[in-house]
């Protein structure tokens, strides 16, 4: 699959090919520029996504940073299930940023391509999808959907990942629902 797939994504991402519309200041105060150089110099290496419109708000860029530098770089959920997850969240609501970004990253970590393409179009999952990963799926949709876990969904993430597991499954979905939203509105490109 190829960077920006979004192009070519079914359905189609609302915001791809339309203009940024709150992007970075054109200047930069110090707070930003330190803000900035903090993302340059850490393990993202640029501003780049959410951090763009971000850059308004340095107390919030670094508060935000801070939390998804622990879920992707610190977290305990192995890297299929965090992508996935991701991705999950990314069709759920229309992204094409986090999509094009952690598409490639997804498939790295050994997601089968007949899910990611499920995700995509919104069909059903294979048969065989890993059982945790299907049941991140729906843990997602129902955190969207309907802003709450049912029982039965809550009871099979406790047995599958945990209390600790599934916190940090229930804030990468928060955490990234969140930035989603941000970069919806300010119309932040897919990654070049």
């Amino acid at each position: 699959m190829s960077p920006n797939r979004s192009a070519t994504a079914i359905p189609a991402f609302p915001e791809a090919g339309l203009s940024e519309r709150l992007g970075p200041p054109d200047t930069l105060d110090a707070d930003q520029q330190a803000a900035a150089d903090e993302l340059i110099n850490g393990p993202r290496r640029g501003v780049y996504g959410p951090f763009r419109p971000l850059l308004h708000r340095p107390p919030l860029l670094q508060a935000v940073a801070k939390v998804g530098e622990t879920l992707r770089y610190a977290g305990t959920l192995d890297d299929a299930l965090r992508e996935w997850t991701i991705c999950v969240v990314a069709r759920e609501v229309s992204n094409v940023f986090e999509w094009d970004m952690h598409l490639p990253l997804a498939e790295a970590a050994g997601v089968p391509a007949a899910a990611l393409a499920a995700i995509e179009r919104g069909t059903a999952l294979p048969d065989d999808l890993r059982s945790d990963l299907a049941l991140a799926r729906t843990v997602a949709a129902e955190l969207i959907g309907q802003h709450r876990l049912n029982d039965e969904t809550y009871a099979n993430a406790i047995r599958t990942w945990g209390e600790a597991g599934t916190v940090e499954l229930l804030t990468l979905v928060g955490y990234f629902v969140m930035v989603c939203w941000l970069m919806n509105v300010a119309r932040t490109p897919g990654p070049a």
